[in-house]
Formats: C-alpha cells, structure tokens, sequence
C-alpha cells in the first residue's frame, strides 16, 4: 500500500483534547477503510500565514499513514465536510522519516535551549557616551536651515494670484 503524511489544521477555538479527537477519529476512518497509522502528532496551536474562516491560529496534526487510495478519499471527504477542519494536505511519500517531524524537533530544540542570564548582553556594545542633551545630530541648533514658520503655510497651490485678478 502507498504511504501517505496528511496535515490537518483544526479551528483554533477547540481545546486541545478536542482536537487530539479530530486525529483520533480521521485514524480510526483510516483503519476502518483498511488503512494503518504509523505515527500521529500533534504540533499545538500554531498561527496561520493568513486568515482561513475568519480564523487566525489553529491546531495542527500530523498523520502518518499507510493506505489505500480509497481510505485516503474517504478521510480527506469527511475532513472536508467536518465544521471543525479548516485544512487537510495530503502528501503521498516513498517512505517514512523515522523519529519525530521536522516541526517537533524544532520544538524540542527551543525547549532544551539555554539562553543564559539576560542582565548582561554580551558581546562589545561599544561606547554610547553621554546619552543626554544636544545629540549633535538631531535637533539642537539649526545652522543656516530656514527656520518654519507656523504662519506661512505655502498658500500658493499654483492658482490665480489676487495680484494678478482684474
């Protein structure tokens, strides 16, 4: 039988048993068609690249499976009809990665990071000397520049002067 990963993205008001549920009942559609599971994951809430329903985050799960195309359509068809799947994406591959998903270890990775005492930033910041006052730059004395009066707001839009009107 062929192998498949599909990706499902549930709506993100469903708590997370609910959507563990989801996963759980599109497995059991799977095995009931004749189907086997391989692995399941659920990858938590994750925010979406653009709104989907209205929706800006969502639940995502990972199946991998090994089953007939029939078993495949008829989960991707009541995936579809199912209020709470915004998503399903169904990849057919030659084989299946062994150990957890890219999305995991990246989660797994985040987790185990040691990021250190925050009081002290490391690394030479330089001087930023005295921080106060005239910073030279900006503000402070203008030189020649003109200086904007409030008064005169540049009435002049190309129109006919009062001057010239006859």
């Amino acid at each position: 039988m062929p192998l498949y990963e599909h990706v499902l993205i549930a709506r993100q008001d469903l708590s997370n048993t609910q959507a563990e549920g989801l996963v759980e009942h599109f497995s059991t559609v799977l095995t009931d068609n004749g189907g086997t599971v391989k692995d399941s994951e659920y990858w938590g809430v994750r925010t979406l690249a653009y709104k989907i329903n209205k929706n800006r985050k969502g639940h995502y799960a990972l199946l991998r499976t090994d089953a007939p195309s029939a078993a495949v359509q008829e989960m991707e068809r009541l995936a579809r009809l199912h209020d709470d799947v915004m998503r399903v994406l169904t990849i057919k591959v030659d084989e299946h990665q062994e150990g957890p998903s890219v999305q995991m270890q990246r989660r797994d990775d985040r987790d185990g990071r040691d990021r250190g005492p925050r009081g002290d930033r490391g690394g030479d910041r330089g001087d930023r000397g005295d921080r106060g006052g005239d910073r030279g730059d900006r503000g402070g004395d203008r030189g020649d520049r003109p200086r904007f009066d409030r008064d005169d707001r540049g009435g002049d839009r190309g129109g006919e002067r009062r001057e010239d009107r006859v």
